[in-house]
């Protein structure tokens, strides 16, 4: 009997010690207690020890951060790449166009945001995405003096719903794991994937409309008068506190004497940085589509095809060695940020999944459904999709929960195409999880603190999941 209850003990002490510890780590980041570098390592070590397996970190640790190793290589890459696109001045021309987009309207700008983020998502890359998103649109929040809390959450969530893109990776993790074509999962889910991007630039323009009324419409004249200042290339650090229109630039005046033109002056990226390379320009473009179509079509890893790209990218247009050492200077920053998030966060996984915490957690959530929803399996697993891609990696869930709810599915005559579809709904949530790498990118560039962050864009990126799970429904597509 006492050996049965141990046995029956252990699995249950594991799977509250695990809610413990992710829940241990949220609020300590959310309040602001500990950064989140120090709570992905301390609070995961202290919980190990709780566990009785102090002896293992050390396996757990190095097992972590051996699996992460690829991803924290090829951000460290990507953000030098990168880097070195925005500036040479590959972006510029999609920075003045949304800049005439957006004008000196806040409400402009957050749509602007939404919409930029869900295109340059198509390349498949959240940090891509981010690392554009925010060197494009940071100058005017800041300028402006907005929310940029806003900007992180709507990039957060426009991004999280074009993740589910065939070659983003849970689509292809989902379809892997199920032994199902990618194609049969996301084709049909397209109607309601389009109405969870509608949501989100909908959301957009809410929270636009509200920034608006806070702040009220300036002329680009106006904001440069508030705020004179020289942009680098990459974005600067403080955002600075709310301003009325008044205190901003007040009606206007003395604002039109003496300033450059509109498309020169309120840019993002100076037009006048000694790191352009006009001349450079086609040869750049290609590198990157190139270098986006072997990511797609998995022609190399993507860590070493941002390696080769970032070399080729810094030798061609910055052939002095001095020239080179500063650009890789200029990023080192946000570089040494993201790599040592991604490699914190190694810590984290490793003990939840080395202790078998998030094998013992996925267990307690999936046995306490009750027997009255079997039928309803596609719905369980959407609505389950939503915190479980928050508080795992999805390998974590689409190779370890996804098929045992499958299982569960089909013993209730619940296809397992519809399950799988369902899986996908929660990555707008996802995309702003402490162990996504890329949200660190997002928030590191547009110094926003991951607590503040998260406390705006959960309830929002729930809310989108829901959506796109409702539009499911509705649609009778899951």
């Amino acid at each position: 009997m006492g050996v049965q209850g141990r046995t029956l003990g252990v699995p249950l002490m594991l799977t509250i010690l695990g809610f413990a510890m992710i829940a241990t780590f949220l609020v300590l980041i959310m309040l602001k207690k500990m950064s989140p570098i120090a709570a992905l390592v301390l609070i995961p070590a202290l919980f190990c020890v709780f566990v009785g397996k102090g002896a293992q970190l050390g396996d757990y640790v190095i097992d972590g951060v051996t699996s992460l190793a690829p991803t924290a290589a090829m951000l460290m890459f990507a953000i030098v790449y990168f880097g070195v696109m925005i500036d040479v001045g590959l972006f510029d021309p999609i920075v003045k166009g949304i800049l005439r987009f957006c004008k000196a309207d806040p409400l402009r700008i957050v749509v602007g945001t939404a919409l930029l983020a869900a295109i340059v998502s198509l390349d498949g890359d959240g940090s891509t995405t981010f690392m554009i998103t925010v060197s494009a649109m940071y100058p005017l929040y800041k300028r402006l003096k907005m929310s940029l809390v806003v900007m992180t959450g709507v990039a957060a969530m426009a991004n999280g719903v074009m993740n589910t893109l065939p070659w983003g990776g849970p689509t292809a993790r989902a379809a892997t794991a199920l032994k199902l074509d990618a194609s049969d999962i996301f084709v049909p889910m397209i109607p309601a994937l389009a109405a969870g991007l509608l949501f989100v630039i909908a959301l957009a323009y809410v929270l636009g409309r509200r920034e608006r009324k806070r702040l009220g419409v300036l002329t680009l004249d106006e904001a440069l008068v508030a705020e004179r200042e020289t942009e680098t290339v990459l974005v600067g650090a403080g955002s600075g506190a709310a301003k009325s229109p008044e205190r901003a630039g007040g009606s206007g005046s003395g604002g039109d004497a003496g300033l450059p033109a509109e498309d020169e002056t309120f840019q993002g990226l100076d037009p006048h940085r000694e790191t352009l390379r006009p001349g450079l320009y086609w040869f750049n473009a290609a590198l990157t589509v190139t270098l986006l179509t072997a990511m797609i079509m998995e022609w190399l890893p993507i860590p070493v095809l941002f390696l080769l790209g970032a070399a080729l990218a810094l030798t061609v247009n910055f052939p002095r060695m001095p020239a080179q050492r500063a650009r890789l200077a200029a990023h080192a920053e946000n570089v040494l940020n993201v790599s040592g998030m991604v490699f914190a966060a190694a810590v984290f996984t490793g003990v939840l999944q080395g202790t078998g915490m998030v094998d013992h957690m996925a267990e307690w959530l999936v046995g306490n459904i009750p027997d009255g929803m079997g039928p309803h399996m596609a719905l369980v697993t959407g609505v389950l999709s939503i915190p479980l891609t928050y508080f795992m990696s999805n390998d974590g869930f689409y190779f370890g929960i996804l098929p045992v709810l499958a299982e569960a599915g089909q013993a209730h005559g619940v296809s397992t195409v519809e399950i799988a579809r369902a899986s996908i709904v929660g990555q707008p949530l996802h995309m702003s999880s402490p162990l996504v790498p890329a949200v660190y990118v997002l928030v590191g560039m547009a110094k926003v603190e991951f607590g503040d962050h998260t406390r705006f864009v959960v309830k929002w990126a729930a809310l989108t999941s829901l959506v796109v799970l409702g539009a499911g429904i509705l649609f009778g597509i899951i």
